[in-house]
């Protein structure tokens, strides 16, 4: 034991001193900083892309969640509206799993301020804010001007809630007066051979924000009794918004609940809703992880060519070394050594760059995204200790691969040719 330990001893001390520098300094060679240099490139890039690539996605699927439920049961035929709605949610109340369930209207509509701008826009019906309303998402939490009660000034309950883009283009605020009109339930009057609009009377009573661009930008909030007459749905709804204990669960509550339903009802969770959106960002997630983990593989290379030429400028040594009756596989061991010594050091400070940097962009939101292109404003960063964990041990697998041949190559040099090389 004593013996193997020594040895290990005097293959570290070996390994260290083919590192430095020839001038007897302590301080490592060149050639062995630009290995190192290489890892530690790859690493902290690779870290800071993956940190991006979860950010991207963690930040998204927060802000849609805002107006966006875990769950929503919806109706299959050509009306897509549910008529007896209400014992469909007295059912789906009961579910396990189920916190809280509620009608709501989708349909789509113009917006006028009373000039000449229109703009499109998606009409939500949801129930007021109340004490006893269920706050199935997260979107009464989010207004910045007014609430979500739609009192009007009239008394009645004829108030809407603007994103706050479309209120900004639109030049309205609380107490202002807007013009809705949706195009469901629009049918061709036969007196005049084509259609006629129907213009409802609003007052904006509040302005909300989420930082999503799509909700910001085109969405407008109103009693959900209001939203029924003006898609003429008469009494049924679109369907019903569903939250759940662990949106991560979402999935096997949608299934239990469309399984209690039957046909024709479907239930969709939150991630099918939004199945092409975060496919998409998983693939580019792993497309740019195999690409920048090549940057690792280079720098593998430049360990390879590292230890060769260590190998070819210390012949005469590793052969006297084998003459003195060190055995082969000691000699793998040194350069072996050697390599890891480079994987270990390169990776070490990647980590800790690719960390700090991480952590540098995601809090002071350095770098500024156009929402109308990317949905945010910033480019957020999220490190999970997986992909970290995953990222380091895959960087020292390559560094260990990478010292395969070199060390192969030191191994098999025989003694006596070692040492006549010149």
């Amino acid at each position: 034991m004593s013996d193997q330990m020594g040895g290990g001893r005097l293959e570290l001390s070996i390994a260290w001193r083919y590192l430095r520098a020839r001038s007897g300094s302590r301080l490592l060679s060149f050639i062995s900083v630009i290995a190192i240099g290489g890892v530690l490139v790859g690493v902290s890039a690779l870290i800071i892309i993956i940190g991006v690539m979860n950010g991207l996605q963690n930040d998204l699927r927060e802000k849609i969640l805002i107006g966006s439920p875990d769950v929503r049961v919806l109706t299959f035929g050509d009306d897509l509206k549910m008529a007896s709605w209400r014992a469909t949610l007295e059912k789906v109340k009961k579910q396990p799993g189920v916190i809280a369930a509620a009608p709501f209207v989708l349909a789509q509509g113009g917006i006028t301020a009373g000039h000449s701008y229109g703009d499109g826009v998606m009409l939500v019906g949801i129930e007021p804010q109340a004490k006893t309303t269920p706050n199935v998402t997260s979107i009464r939490q989010h207004a910045i001007m007014g609430d979500f009660r739609f009192a009007s000034s009239d008394g009645q309950q004829r108030g809407v809630v603007l994103g706050k883009r479309i209120a900004e283009r639109l030049n309205v605020f609380p107490g202002d007066k807007v013009m809705l009109i949706s195009i469901a339930g629009v049918q061709i009057n036969s007196s005049v051979g084509g259609i006629i609009p129907h213009f409802e009377p609003y007052e904006v009573t509040g302005v909300f924000e989420t930082g999503m661009y799509e909700y910001d930008n085109s969405y407008v909030y109103l009693p959900i009794d209001v939203a029924r007459q003006l898609a003429g749905l008469g009494e049924a709804v679109t369907g019903l918004e569903v939250r759940t204990t662990n949106r991560w669960k979402a999935r096997e509550v949608a299934t239990r609940i469309g399984t209690t339903l039957g046909f024709p009802y479907r239930v969709v969770d939150w991630q099918e809703q939004n199945s092409s959106l975060f496919s998409a960002l998983k693939l580019e997630k792993f497309a740019m992880g195999v690409i920048l983990l090549l940057i690792v593989v280079v720098a593998a290379f430049n360990i390879v060519s590292t230890l060769s030429m260590v190998v070819k400028d210390k012949t005469r040594e590793i052969g006297i070394l084998r003459a003195m009756g060190m055995r082969a596989r000691s000699i793998r061991r040194i350069f072996f050594a050697q390599g890891m010594v480079i994987g270990l050091v390169g990776t070490t400070f990647g980590l800790l760059l690719g960390i700090g940097l991480s952590i540098g962009l995601d809090r002071a939101k350095l770098i500024k995204l156009e929402p109308s292109v990317y949905f945010i404003d910033h480019l957020p960063v999220t490190l999970q200790v997986l992909d970290v964990s995953l990222i380091v041990a895959a960087s020292m697998a390559i560094a260990a691969l990478a010292t395969w041949y070199p060390s192969w190559q030191a191994a098999r040099l025989y003694p006596v040719e070692a040492i006549r090389h010149e």
